[in-house]
């Protein structure tokens, strides 16, 4: 027969369960649950930002920095795992922080475990923003995930790219690999996938949970749980005014973006079809025809001028000889 557990056991397993727990929710966790992503408000510029060492605007240390592991602002362990011993006194300020980290540019505290295992941990270690290419030393907003593709954002471009993530990179909903209908879609390369092209050959895969991307690894998802959509193109000039069209007058103004001589649309040019215009073209032809018949009466008269000029010249030789 097995030993009789005793109390004590018991306490430690349930202890150890307990632990396990804490450190798989840990895992779980959201970005914007971590103290290295928290709020924080400047003491001197009054500008809320992320949790960093140096204020992003005007480069202040904070009065009371936070611990970008563990989140606390005051020391109060008498006898830890502190770095830096302080029995019977609490520390606060700079007396508490023993490093900074290099990926979240946050305070780490004294605390020997604080300062060996965050840099391992650190959920911001690939914090590059997918619409901006920002990292967290680039910008001074906090860092979040799309719900779709899992991707880093930053505070700027978080709704824009989420409102465009579930667009796929082809034109229809068809396999990339055939011309079947693409049953499932990963959010992260933006490719859909029948059911014989997802699954590949010799890879086991676990009961009730979703099939990984053949390309990326990524979770897929079934096409008709999404409101996914496709890439299309818009083509045709684009136009500013657009068209008005009037039956009375027949006139019809086209606003485009090379209308009349002008770059760019900035006017509209006017064609009709009333007699003005006729008129308008005649009375040009008789200002052409006065003004050609001026030119040559001008001709006429230099050639004249000349002609006399000769004249002059060759009587002064005849009487000089």
């Amino acid at each position: 027969m097995p030993k009789k557990k005793t109390g004590q056991r018991k306490k430690a397993e349930k202890m150890k369960l307990r632990q396990k727990e804490i450190r798989s929710a840990r895992d779980k966790m959201s970005v914007a649950e971590f103290p290295c992503n928290a709020n924080m408000e400047c003491d001197k510029c009054k500008r809320k930002q992320k949790n960093r060492a140096f204020c992003y605007f005007c480069q202040s240390v904070q009065r009371l920095p936070q611990c970008g592991h563990c989140g606390k602002i005051k020391c109060m362990l008498k006898t830890g795992d502190c770095v830096i011993k302080h029995a019977g006194v609490f520390s606060t300020g700079m007396g508490m922080v023993g490093a900074i980290c290099d990926f979240c540019e946050a305070w780490i505290c004294h605390g020997r475990k604080c300062l060996q295992t965050h840099a391992c941990t650190c959920p911001l270690q690939d914090a590059v923003c997918l619409e901006c290419e920002r990292g967290v030393w680039d910008h001074g907003g906090r860092v979040y995930k799309c719900c779709f593709c899992e991707g880093f954002l930053c505070e700027d471009d978080q709704f824009e790219h989420q409102a465009s993530c579930q667009v796929l990179e082809s034109e229809n909903y068809k396999c990339k690999s055939c011309n079947k209908l693409g049953q499932y879609s990963c959010l992260r390369c933006k490719i859909c996938f029948c059911e014989d092209h997802a699954r590949r050959k010799g890879f086991k895969y676990e009961k009730n949970k979703p099939i990984p991307c053949p390309k990326c690894g990524f979770e897929t998802s079934q096409t008709k749980d999404l409101s996914m959509s496709t890439r299309s193109h818009k083509f045709g000039r684009q136009q500013l005014n657009g068209d008005d069209y009037d039956d009375e007058d027949d006139d019809y103004d086209v606003g485009g973006g090379y209308s009349g001589f002008s770059y760019g649309g900035g006017g509209a040019t006017n064609y009709s079809d009333d007699d003005d215009d006729d008129e308008d073209y005649d009375d040009d032809d008789d200002e052409e025809e006065t003004s050609e018949e001026e030119s040559d009466e001008e001709e006429s008269n230099e050639e004249t001028e000349d002609k006399k000029d000769e004249k002059k010249v060759e009587g002064e030789k005849e009487k000089a000889k």
